[in-house]
């Protein structure tokens, strides 16, 4: 862009640049925190400039001249040495966002007139909505007339505690589909909190609002080990269970073991009273549930950094648990299965015993320095073993 001279076009592309394709510029522009008028300097020249490209200086008067904008500048005369007195485009003025729109050209008009036809609806509502339907404006264009209206329908629609603890697509609604909903969340709370003074931020989110249940996640799986347990699962050998489900319901055996991956899960041998939980890697949150305090508990992960990560995450649940097959006997006896261990984890985990701490710094800085031992690799007999050693160092009575 020239030092001097801004010609329709140019001043056409600083606008397009800095208001109208800026997302938070134009926010800031409709909402008034950025307010008209809107003043573009259009950088008089000097007569050295002026004289030394005469052309582009005439150029420069005639395009503004010749502008259906011409009544937006403010004119300024001037006298050049050798070139006389001229009346010289100073300042474009823009009162409002329509003289905005309407500088910029068609496609800013059908812009507009896009967002103005599906914010109607929910203006003719509640004309106290704008301010929302300006922060999601970028959702808003992406629709049509129709989800507009839609939108609309929903808002109308929803009331407190209509869910009844059931699950969001569960919700009793009339001419709108529940996954329209569900797409659309976030600018429906924003819509309802501003249409009912802040309730929805009062109720800490919109499905506590409308009292739904939130939808199962963090899914692990639960599988029997033997005979006995598994009747008591309804015979059934594998079950998959969100977190919140296996926080609050107590398994009927006496062992539960906690293996990190999902292959090392399937791959347990039978245990007499005993049922696995495994695939939850990182997650161990549920090992707050009440009931694991009765139970003989293990955990089994890979023998690496993030491995015993895990296990000292798992330890601020409950601090007593044994770790099985993550220590050096392990480690050396298979060391020629193990891989390198990418990223490692840095810093060293709080609740780890003497023993893991000593093995934690050999991955980290020792003879095993960025090596890891993957559950996997190690030898059925092996495992079998060891578990048999972990069910015979507690006696339970056999859960019925």
């Amino acid at each position: 862009m020239s030092d001097w001279g801004l010609l329709p076009d140019d001043v056409r592309a600083l606008l397009l640049n800095k208001e109208w394709e800026s997302p938070k510029n134009l926010r800031e522009r409709l909402l008034g925190k950025r307010p008209f008028p809107l003043q573009v300097s259009l950088k008089v020249p000097t007569g050295a400039q002026a004289l030394k490209q005469v052309d582009r200086f005439h150029a420069f008067i005639k395009q503004w001249q010749q502008s259906p904008h011409r009544h937006r500048i403010q004119w300024v005369q001037r006298q050049y040495r050798e070139l006389g007195i001229h009346e010289i485009p100073a300042t474009l003025t823009l009162d409002s966002l329509q003289d905005l729109v309407a500088f910029i050209g068609p496609k800013a008009v059908a812009r507009n007139q896009r967002w103005e036809k599906r914010m109607a609806p929910l203006l003719e509502l509640d004309a106290d909505l704008y301010p929302v339907l300006v922060r999601h404006l970028q959702t808003l264009e992406q629709m049509s007339e129709e989800d507009a209206t839609l939108i609309a329908r929903l808002v109308t629609q929803l009331h407190q505690n209509i869910g009844r603890e059931s699950y969001l697509r569960a919700l009793p609604l009339k001419q709108v589909d529940t996954k329209f909903l569900e797409n659309n969340l976030a600018l429906i709370a924003d819509l309802l909190d501003a249409h009912l003074n802040g309730e929805i931020t009062e109720a800490n989110g919109l499905l506590n609002w409308l009292g739904c249940r939130e939808l199962p996640k963090a899914w692990l799986l639960v599988r029997p080990l033997c005979p006995q347990s598994r009747e008591r699962l309804c015979d059934l050998p594998v079950l998959q269970l969100p977190t919140q489900t296996l926080r609050e319901t107590s398994l009927p055996a006496g062992n539960i073991l906690i293996v990190e991956n999902n292959q090392s899960g399937f791959g347990l041998p039978r245990l007499d009273d005993t049922i696995a939980v495994f695939g939850g890697g990182a997650n161990v949150s549920w090992l707050d549930a009440g009931w694991l305090r009765d139970k003989h508990i293990a955990y089994w992960g890979d023998i690496d950094t993030w491995g015993f990560n895990i296990l000292s995450d798992a330890r601020q649940y409950l601090p007593s648990l044994n770790a099985l097959m993550m220590d050096r006997k392990t480690f050396a006896q298979f060391r020629q299965r193990a891989v390198p261990e990418p990223s490692p984890v840095e810093k060293l985990p709080p609740n780890l015993t003497a023993e893991e701490i000593e093995l934690f710094d050999e991955l980290r800085y020792g003879g095993y320095k960025g090596l890891r031992l993957e559950q996997e690799r190690l030898s059925a007999d092996y495992i079998a073993s060891q578990l048999q050693t972990w069910l015979s160092q507690t006696t339970r009575p056999t859960t019925r």
